[in-house]
């Protein structure tokens, strides 16, 4: 199993209709929400690839202006990559550690 902890930014205006939409999505749960438009959720995934993908869900939700995971909890998961996945490896830093 894969926790994710996600940051989501969106204008105060679309609050609403964006933390509706997010509660809708398969495995987001919303844990938080401030007047400004900050929105915390929590993403629960099976495999990894299947949580990158839920990231990536979030992000297309209409009126989000930003999304990112901001923390990271995984159990054991027994699907090997031989390489990041490219949404992941295109991150700043990463590549040093290649």
């Amino acid at each position: 199993m894969n926790l994710s902890g996600i940051l989501v930014m969106t204008l105060p205006e679309n609050l609403p209709r964006v933390v509706s939409d997010l509660s809708a999505l398969p495995g987001v749960e919303v844990h938080q929400q401030d007047p400004i438009g900050r929105v915390v959720v929590v993403l629960e995934a099976d495999k990894v690839r299947e949580e990158t993908d839920g990231l990536r869900r979030i992000q297309a939700v209409p009126g989000v202006l930003m999304a990112e995971m901001v923390f990271h909890y995984f159990e054991e998961d027994d699907e090997a990559l031989s390489e990041l996945p490219p949404e992941i490896a295109v991150l700043p830093g990463l590549n040093a550690c290649q």
